[in-house]
């Protein structure tokens, strides 16, 4: 609606509908738009390009969609003469911060379930919510915060975080999280690139330590045990990794884990907060 809402001041209204159409395929696409063309509207009123991942991405599903708010602006514009175009794209900003700005991820916390069923649900949140964003990788973040808010919570050093598409990625980083001699890195995927991440950090005296998923422990195996260092390597289930901190917090005292549950969570939020500009990412435990 961003996209349309400035042709039409561009263009004028009225305007065609069928001109913001491509017609190639079925139906075709919505003719200019794109990340860069929402990106350009953002700045344009002052608002984080960053939105733009939400904005910004062309698919069939919009051309009804598109087709019918430009008749909707057409009778605005019949009926009242004048309308503010840069009032109604205000208003959609608008809109588009509150989409940005939604509930987050919900914990559920059951003492008749296991902490990492508990956990897991969340990482199915993140996942399922991942399978309609673009590419948005949810379920990598979600679970990158969970065990840096468990390393802070269970070594009660001040370590450092850092936002989940730039943790891990300078070469001169050790790790996601790095305690002593010990690189931390978290992943739903492994791959060989890690593993080479994880012999740099041997050659450079640190103990690698992996924490992924369920099913990605026997690929971390595998690719460790092909590149030869099959008994260099730490690797752990994270679910298991974090519910078994909780319960040695928590002294396995029923009544304490829910608190360490809710422990995490906070400091999980705080992190959040300061390293991600998608607050999406929080959770709301209850």
């Amino acid at each position: 609606m961003l996209h349309v809402t400035e042709r039409a001041k561009e263009t004028g209204l009225p305007i065609n509908p069928d001109s913001l159409v491509t017609q190639s395929g079925k139906g075709g696409q919505v003719q200019g738009l794109g990340r860069s063309r929402v990106m350009t509207i953002l700045v344009k009123y002052g608002v984080d390009p960053e939105l733009a991942k939400e904005g910004g991405r062309t698919n069939r599903g919009n051309v009804d969609n598109v087709r019918r708010y430009a008749v909707f602006l057409n009778d605005l514009k019949e009926y009242y003469g004048e309308i503010d175009l840069d009032e109604i794209q205000r208003w959609w900003l608008d809109r588009l911060r509150d989409f940005r700005e939604r509930k987050g991820f919900t914990l559920k916390y059951d003492p008749s379930k296991s902490l990492r069923t508990i956990i897991r649900d969340l990482m199915r949140q993140a996942l399922e919510r991942q399978g309609g964003m673009g590419g948005t990788k949810y379920e990598g973040a979600l679970l990158h915060h969970l065990v840096g808010a468990k390393l802070s919570l269970a070594s009660g050093k001040d370590i450092e975080h850092r936002g989940f598409s730039v943790a891990d990625a300078p070469s001169a980083v050790q790790g996601d999280f790095v305690i002593e001699k010990v690189a931390i890195h978290v992943t739903t995927t492994p791959s060989e690139a890690l593993i080479a991440k994880c012999r740099t950090n041997i050659d450079n005296g640190y103990r690698p330590f992996i924490v992924t998923k369920y099913k990605g422990v026997t690929a971390a195996e595998v690719l460790s045990e092909n590149a030869g260092l099959g008994q260099r390597i730490e690797i752990v289930e994270a679910e298991q990794f974090i519910a078994t901190n909780i319960y040695e917090l928590s002294l396995f005292n029923a009544e304490k884990i829910h608190v360490k549950v809710n422990q995490l969570v906070e400091k999980y939020n705080a992190v959040v907060e300061v390293c991600e500009s998608d607050k999406s990412l929080l959770i709301v435990a209850s």
